[in-house]
């Protein structure tokens, strides 16, 4: 009764009186009603759409995924399981390079059944293929981990398109494996034929043998070609599944582009090889022609220098216009008096490799070598030389301000060319990286500063 009392006097002193205090309850009822229509009709964290169901039941659904529309939901789900799905075929298909191993290869070796090089020839670089699964797959197994170790139970964090681009170096191997595919299998039947031992244990193997799947050697050594093809699928069934706003959808994109382009330049090299099958064919267009004619060209220009691709980074590639000056007062005269050439011009830097875990290291080794590569216009389907490479440790590379839509590359005692590009801010941008590389390698150049006046004129005798 005291307490009461202090209220009703408490509520007279405060001047709050019952009409006041009926509109003030009204008012906050209100209030409450429309901020569990808020909540009811809050907008998704993926689309931000605002078609949420009512239901908000913590105990019956997840948080994560109550503040998702039914239709985000549901691509959550496709996408975690297409993701899933490239892991475990990748695995499926490590197991299948495995078998044609250790249940082929080793013992057809170890029994004296073929020579090293008759299974060189019919497994070809299989060996590469494995080493190059392994560490893919290691490192795809270990964003799946890290995304449940995280408590991402719909794996939102798992960038396989990030991590396909980092292993881009695997698709050349995969094009020699299938350009040898066809006189491996020749081969593989004119030797079953000849030596009746070997088609006793391939015939036992695949009866016997439970680790096979009463499987024949020629359908293992069909894997590899039916990995390659089989990417751009999966990597498809994810971008569908991944909204545009996600931090992968670029890379996916992008990574399925590179596989069509190189299964689109394989089979343009079977072509060109007289073999009458094909890779599944994609659809073409401009930017996978041009991608294609690059593959061509960094494969001109790995053969011409002699590295090995996992060591050798591309830094610029593309076309430029080349003039080579007669004296060198082109450039009081400007560059409209020297006549340009067109050419593909590729830039290329061979990195010690830090790890040996990964093809790609996050800290790149320091540089070894780099070179400049000139390649004519294609001509009669090929591409060729202008001369040999241009070694940047051998060359100053400079500019004028009188002609600033130019630079200068200067071989010592040899050659000199001027380059442009039609657009001035990508001319500075080749000028600057081939300056950087020309800096770094050289040991004369931190004698004598890489100065030209001092560095390049007549050669005398000094007494």
């Amino acid at each position: 009764a005291a307490r009461t009392k202090s209220a009703d006097v408490e509520r007279a002193d405060s001047g709050i009186g019952q009409m006041a205090a009926r509109k003030w309850r009204n008012r906050a009822s209100e209030t409450l009603s429309s901020l569990k229509a808020w909540e009811a009709h809050r907008p998704c964290t993926d689309c931000g759409e605002r078609d949420l169901p009512v239901e908000t039941d913590v105990q019956n659904c997840n948080q994560r995924r109550a503040d998702l529309c039914e239709k985000c939901r549901k691509r959550r789900t496709e996408r975690k399981e297409s993701v899933l799905e490239f892991v475990n075929t990748e695995a499926s298909y490590g197991e299948d390079l495995r078998i044609i191993k250790e249940e082929f290869y080793l013992p057809m070796q170890a029994a004296g059944l073929l020579s090293q090089e008759q299974l060189l020839g019919i497994f070809s670089n299989i060996q590469e293929l494995i080493d190059l699964n392994e560490n893919f797959l290691e490192i795809l197994q270990e964003e799946i981990d890290q995304a449940f170790d995280q408590g991402d139970d719909d794996l939102m964090t798992v960038c396989i398109g990030e991590v396909f681009l980092e292993f881009v170096n695997m698709l050349p191997a995969f094009q020699t494996y299938c350009l040898q595919q066809s006189s491996s299998v020749n081969m593989l039947n004119a030797l079953e034929k000849e030596k009746e031992l070997l088609r006793i244990f391939l015939n036992v193997s695949q009866n016997d043998n439970t680790a096979l799947r009463r499987m024949n050697l020629r359908s293992f050594l069909m894997a590899p070609l039916q990995r390659v093809t089989k990417y751009p699928l999966l990597l498809s069934r994810i971008i569908k599944a991944t909204t545009e706003y996600h931090p992968d959808h670029g890379s996916l994109r992008e990574a399925k582009s590179r596989i069509e382009s190189h299964l689109e330049h394989i089979n343009m090299k079977t072509k060109q090889e007289g073999n009458t099958w094909t890779l599944r064919s994609f659809r073409q267009d401009s930017k996978k022609k041009r991608e294609v004619i690059n593959i061509e060209m960094r494969e001109t220009a790995l053969k011409t220098v002699g590295w090995l691709r996992e060591e050798t980074r591309f830094v610029m590639e593309g076309p430029l216009q080349l003039a080579q000056p007669p004296d060198g007062q082109w450039v009081k005269k400007g560059s409209k008096t020297l006549k340009f050439q067109n050419m593909q011009v590729l830039l290329l830097v061979n990195m010690k490799r830090v790890s040996e875990s990964s093809l790609e290291s996050a800290e790149p080794g320091p540089v070894k070598d780099a070179v400049l590569v000139l390649i004519r216009d294609k001509n009669n389907g090929k591409f060729h030389l202008l001369r040999e490479p241009l070694r940047l440790s051998n060359c100053i590379v400079s500019t004028d301000p009188d002609c600033d839509d130019t630079f200068e590359l200067i071989e010592i005692r040899r050659e000199a060319f001027v380059f442009r590009d039609s657009d001035r801010a990508r001319t500075h941008h080749w000028f600057r990286q081939i300056r950087r590389y020309s800096r770094e390698l050289g040991s004369w150049k931190k004698r004598r500063n890489a100065l030209p006046n001092i560095m390049i004129s007549t050669p005398h005798t000094r007494p």
